[in-house]
């Protein structure tokens, strides 16, 4: 233990192992993966790297630019390395609780904010099996105090849930008075946020306990079922899509019909039929015909401008070049500036379709003679 000037004891951080964690493997997942907190699960950071993938990055990547310039501090301390320490405890001796942060106190009311809505809009606005989901409202405060919690409890400061709990049940009644949700909602963030800052928040004097890989990687998929889970319930009970008719429908009903219309319905016998077709003639016979499919030359799409099939001869998609080339002249349209346009567009078309199609010929015969 160490005692500081104000009277604060810190706990020694154990063996300094330096080069543990590498800047530049931190850097590297940083850039591939960074807005999904890669590079903070990398340092042990998992909070840290939680909330960035449940915030795409801090805020749709804010965070992760900002990490750019965070990382040889992030890195040092997970190394432990000695000036990092005697920077901290500089920091404990100097100030008897963390100064205010604009960063992190943006962070906490930007976090809680998303995962209150997340809860509120993840609850049924209908009845189910004659069930009402309302009551459950009860738990935005929980989920708002939660996020201003975490975001407080990252890297080398802490402070305990309650005084963020408390602050934001305390704000719930007020939904009645205030009427509109979105400002219910910052009301409470702001509140909790405020007095988690003010009452609650304090040095991390002892380093976190270390847990091992199999406890992390279930802690982390256990946080990330929940919040995947709570977008799956808004997506299937609440969330809505807008019709060219300007009315609303939901996603899930939506999802079931689309289940039953025609393009799905052709979709799936067109893939089961390339199954099929790939168990009978091999995966690689079914690839070339899906590659041929996709008209990779054009030659597809030129029969369908001259208007012939693709079994016509050379000499017939001669004779259709001929006449469709008469017939499209751009000189013979003397109509307005944009019907000579379309016309001039048009004429192209028949030129680049017939240059496909002549241009195939003579591929296929040069072949021919060397297959000769």
């Amino acid at each position: 233990m160490m005692a500081t000037a104000n009277g604060t004891r810190v706990e020694k951080q154990g063996k300094v192992v330096q080069g543990t964690k590498s800047k530049f493997w931190a850097y590297v997942l940083w850039l591939f993966g960074g807005i999904f907190g890669a590079h903070h699960f990398y340092l042990g950071r998992d909070d840290h790297g939680f909330l960035w993938w449940c915030s795409l990055g801090g805020y749709f990547g804010a965070g992760w630019l900002r990490d750019l310039f965070k990382i040889p501090t992030y890195v040092a301390d997970a190394n432990n390395e000695p000036e990092y320490l005697e920077w901290f405890k500089n920091q404990v001796r100097a100030n008897k609780k963390p100064s205010f942060s604009s960063i992190r106190f943006i962070g906490a009311v930007v976090i809680s904010y998303l995962w209150g809505q997340l809860v509120y809009m993840a609850i049924p606005e209908d009845e189910i099996y004659g069930l009402n989901f309302k009551p459950l409202m009860i738990l935005i405060p929980a989920a708002v105090a939660l996020g201003v919690w975490v975001v407080g409890n990252v890297g080398r400061e802490e402070g305990s849930i309650w005084v963020a709990l408390v602050s934001a049940y305390a704000c719930y009644p007020t939904l009645t008075y205030l009427g509109d949700d979105s400002t219910w909602m910052s009301v409470m963030v702001l509140t909790s946020a405020i007095s988690f800052d003010t009452w609650s928040k304090r040095w991390r004097l002892k380093p976190k306990k270390k847990r091992g890989i199999l406890r992390r990687i279930s802690a982390i998929s256990l946080a990330a079922l929940l919040y995947s889970s709570l977008w799956g319930s808004y997506f299937y009970f609440n969330a809505r899509l807008t019709d060219s008719e300007g009315e609303e429908i939901k996603i899930s009903d939506a999802i079931k019909h689309f289940l039953t219309s025609p393009i799905w319905l052709d979709l799936k016998a067109s893939l089961h039929d390339t199954w099929r077709h790939a168990q009978h003639q091999g995966f690689w016979a079914t690839w070339r015909q899906l590659v041929d499919l996709t008209d990779p030359r054009g030659e597809i799409n030129a029969y369908r401008v001259l208007g012939l099939s693709q079994t016509a001869s050379q000499s017939e998609v001669t004779v259709k070049w001929r006449s469709l080339s008469r017939e499209n002249h751009p000189d013979k349209v003397k109509g307005s500036e944009d019907e000579r346009k379309a016309a001039q567009d048009k004429f192209m078309e028949i030129q680049q379709a017939y240059e496909i199609l002549s241009s195939a010929k003579n591929r296929r015969q040069s072949k021919n003679r060397k297959a000769a």
